[in-house]
């Protein structure tokens, strides 16, 4: 048999089969009737099969470990004062024997820095960490976190709570974290709407939007309710709220209405476009002109009677300074004759000189004369 197996080897040899050099790298599998297998093919299948082992076995490791499970956005973007929930939900297994251990935290920007804790849970007990003004309103959403619900609430959203926060859940061997960016928004104002530059027919016309409150980036549209489409010859912008109208006519006319909006809220506003005549101008100048003339007229008069009167007033004061030697002096009015008898002295008129009298002891009255002169003596 050992004979007629080489002289079997010798006549495959002789037909083109492999010879002995050649076998001595292959297993010898003639007792199975099985091919022959060479040791290159042997051992990248091997590797094949030991990694394709591993890779299961790693996966079976991670599913039989604590998750977290929540799958929700990583970036939230709500309005300031709104309600928001950010998802820490999980998961553990019977390997995961430690004891439980939650804990939020908001992320420092600076690499370098601590991260801030904000609130834990531990052997049961909730553990609040952050300042007063910063907590009001910031609870687990859970009453009871052990359930498997770790998500945290805020009643309502400052500018403060901004941030990205963390959520790591613990239990040994288990451990998972989940990290969600917080953006706070302002919800723009109501906008104000006005014509810009009036409303006549020709001339170029302008529609404004404007809010005076919001987070950018606010985009501003125009919309026409009434009249149609707004047409096309009309530009628009989305960054300024402008609407620019540069040959007004009455095809333009009708109610607008502007919408500001961002990523949490919009509000709009409407105005009535009209379209107005313009006025003659010729007319217009004519009347200018006429209201200059008159204006000048009304000028001149009055700077003429201001001279008038100003060459008018000495002559009046020298005349009525001057003083007449020949023309006689008022009269006076005649005088009691209680008063004359008080008198001590009277006069008369004797070639222009006078004359003392003593007041006369006689008790009766005597008539006063008149004098041309000098009136009624006193």
């Amino acid at each position: 048999m050992f004979l007629g197996h080489h002289s079997l080897s010798d006549q495959r040899h002789i037909k083109g089969i492999p010879n002995m050099n050649a076998q001595k790298r292959c297993f010898s599998t003639s007792f199975l009737n099985q091919p022959c297998v060479r040791r290159t093919s042997l051992s990248s299948l091997s590797s094949f099969m030991l990694l394709t082992l591993l890779a299961v076995f790693l996966k079976a490791n991670a599913t039989f470990a604590l998750k977290v499970t929540s799958s929700g956005p990583q970036t939230i973007q709500m309005a300031q004062g709104e309600r928001v929930t950010l998802d820490c939900t999980f998961a553990s297994t019977p390997e995961d024997v430690g004891q439980l251990d939650i804990e939020w935290s908001v992320v420092s920007p600076d690499t370098t820095q601590k991260d801030h804790m904000i609130m834990s849970y531990t052997a049961g007990r909730k553990y609040v960490h952050g300042d007063s003004a910063f907590m009001k309103g910031v609870d687990f959403t859970a009453a009871d976190p052990a359930q498997g619900d770790a998500s945290l609430s805020i009643a309502s959203l400052t500018a403060d709570h901004a941030g990205t926060y963390q959520c790591k859940v613990k239990k040994a061997p288990g451990v998972d974290s989940r990290k969600i960016s917080l953006v706070v928004l302002v919800r723009p104002s109501v906008p104000k709407c006005w014509v810009d530059g009036g409303a006549a027919v020709g001339e170029p016309v302008s529609l404004r939007c404007r809010t005076d409150r919001g987070s950018a980036p606010l985009l501003y549209s125009w919309k026409r309710e009434s009249g149609g489409p707004i047409p096309l010859d009309v530009v628009q912008n989305s960054l300024t709220g402008e609407l620019l109208i540069s040959n007004h006519s009455i095809n333009h006319m009708g109610v607008y209405s502007c919408e500001v909006s961002n990523a949490v809220g919009k509000e709009s506003c409407r105005l009535n476009l009209q379209a107005v005549k313009p006025p003659n101008k010729a007319g217009v100048i004519a009347g200018t002109v006429v209201g200059c003339l008159l204006l000048i007229i009304i000028v001149l008069l009055v700077i003429w009677l201001l001279i008038f009167k100003c060459d008018r007033n000495p002559h009046d004061k020298e005349f009525s300074n001057e003083i007449r030697e020949d023309v006689p002096p008022p009269e006076s009015r005649p005088t009691s004759r209680v008063s004359s008898f008080r008198s001590g002295v009277a006069y008369s008129q004797v070639d222009q000189t006078h004359k003392a009298y003593s007041p006369s002891t006689n008790t009766s009255h005597s008539t006063a004369k008149y004098d041309s002169r000098f009136g009624y003596p006193v």
